[in-house]
């Protein structure tokens, strides 16, 4: 499956380069998402610019990348929906449980606010 990561000091950008979102690209970005947090990369933002179609696995896939970003203080952001992938993420409750954004920039000003929160309190 092909996509784009673009590191930034903070926050990692991953894009899928595909239409669907199914088990097959839910698995590789499951497991990229896994070494990021092994990493230590605690914010992941997936831009779904190019996404017009996301199944149950791809939904399982950003719930995994939810709490491996939670479980490190980070967060997890989902930038650049697709009409019918923000309707499904409505229709099945899941847009109150992700931070859907519309664009970098927005999840930009959410990261950085979160890490400064983090250095003021000392985590």
């Amino acid at each position: 499956m092909k996509y784009t990561i673009d590191k930034h000091e903070r926050y990692v950008v991953i894009e899928p380069l595909r239409e669907v979102i199914d088990g097959i690209a839910a698995n590789y970005l499951k497991g990229e998402f896994m070494l990021r947090n092994t990493a230590g990369q605690r914010n992941i933002v997936l831009d779904l610019n190019q996404v017009n179609e996301i199944n149950e696995e791809g939904l399982r896939m950003g719930l995994l990348a939810h709490r491996l970003c939670n479980s490190i203080g980070g967060i997890f952001i989902l930038i650049n929906l697709n009409p019918e992938v923000a309707k499904t993420l409505k229709m099945l409750h899941l847009d109150q449980h992700f931070i859907i954004l519309k664009s970098l920039s927005t999840a930009e000003d959410m990261i950085f606010g979160n890490e400064l929160q983090r250095d003021l309190i000392g985590g």
